[in-house]
């Protein structure tokens, strides 16, 4: 799920769209994707969840002083926005990390769920069910002062990590975060950004409806593998870059990987790539995972916001001499 990544470049850059961008929402506002999603640990893996688990790392510029709020919409398992499976209580348990190794522990690279992700200092958590009073409303964690992340100078600020687990049951939740200086409003911190290395969403139920997810490529990558989970037969997805109008990817079948390749052209290097997942045919209750790795097998992140702006395929004249 993770990978610490160590390139100057890419710390050049992450302190550029930290110091300027505003991407709290999680989804971000541009990536047309409605609710994250966990389902219980006794789920079935073609529900659209291959582990149970999503983490999510924060980063608060040093400057700031002020406490934050790591803020959730709708944590509970039940009404309108959950995918209910029985009658039984399902549960969610959410853990606010930081601390030194809430980024940066030895098996940050792993996607294995068995993996130590969870290295780092719980400041936090709380687990929801059937619990009405949080149905469609936003719960608080905090306040934190932001020195209680593990402070990584190549970010620019401090890194907290947030956990959602699937616990006992069968049903899976449904749900949003926000980063913000407020207790009561989404207020976002200012030069703050979110950034995962696995995303597991609900693709939307309306026919013809693009999400986009954004990863950022550094200079040293020459080809990237997308992986994607139990994609199903009702969407179509496609690689939009600066080169690329709409090369396709690869889907996955039911409860299924599948690995798409695609070679990295130069100009591409030093920005952004938009994954397109196009909605196609009526289908209910589409989930997905999406990772991607580089040509050595590391994971490159998926910001809320893409770094440098939206990629726009660049139309190139061929010239006959």
């Amino acid at each position: 799920m993770l990978h610490f990544m160590k390139s100057i470049l890419f710390s050049l850059l992450l302190l550029f769209l930290f110091y300027y961008g505003n991407a709290q929402p999680v989804p971000g506002k541009d990536e047309n994707i409605k609710h994250l999603v966990t389902f219980s640990k006794q789920s079935q893996t073609r529900w659209g969840d291959d582990d149970f688990t999503q983490l999510w790392y924060f980063v608060v510029p040093k400057e700031l002083t002020q406490p934050i709020y790591f803020r959730i919409f709708d944590p509970d398992i039940s009404g309108k926005f959950d995918e209910l499976k029985s009658d039984a209580e399902s549960k969610t348990k959410f853990s606010v990390v930081g601390g030194k190794g809430a980024y940066t522990g030895k098996d940050m690279e792993s996607t294995d769920p068995e993996a130590n992700y969870k290295s780092g200092t719980v400041l936090a958590q709380k687990t929801f069910g059937r619990s009405p009073e949080y149905d469609g409303k936003w719960f608080n964690f905090g306040p934190f002062n932001p020195s209680e992340g593990e402070l990584l100078e190549e970010f620019g600020g401090y890194v907290f990590k947030i956990i959602a687990e699937g616990q006992d049951g069968l049903s899976g939740n449904l749900y949003n975060y926000f980063m913000s200086t407020l207790p009561n409003e989404n207020k976002p911190v200012e030069g703050g950004n979110v950034f995962t290395y696995e995303y597991t969403f609900r693709i939307s139920e309306i026919i013809g409806d693009v999400s986009h997810i954004y990863p950022f490529v550094t200079d040293d990558v020459i080809a990237v593998n997308i992986h994607v989970f139990d994609l199903d037969d009702d969407c179509y997805m496609r690689l939009v870059s600066v080169s690329k109008k709409g090369e396709r990817i690869i889907g996955s079948k039911d409860d299924e990987w599948s690995v798409s390749y695609h070679k990295i052209e130069n100009d591409e290097r030093k920005t952004s790539l938009n994954i397109e997942v196009i909605k196609l045919r009526e289908k209910l209750n589409n989930n997905i995972v999406i990772s991607i790795t580089n040509q050595y097998g590391k994971q490159m992140p998926f910001f809320t916001i893409p770094i440098g702006g939206i990629p726009k395929y660049k139309y190139k004249i061929g010239v006959k001499n």
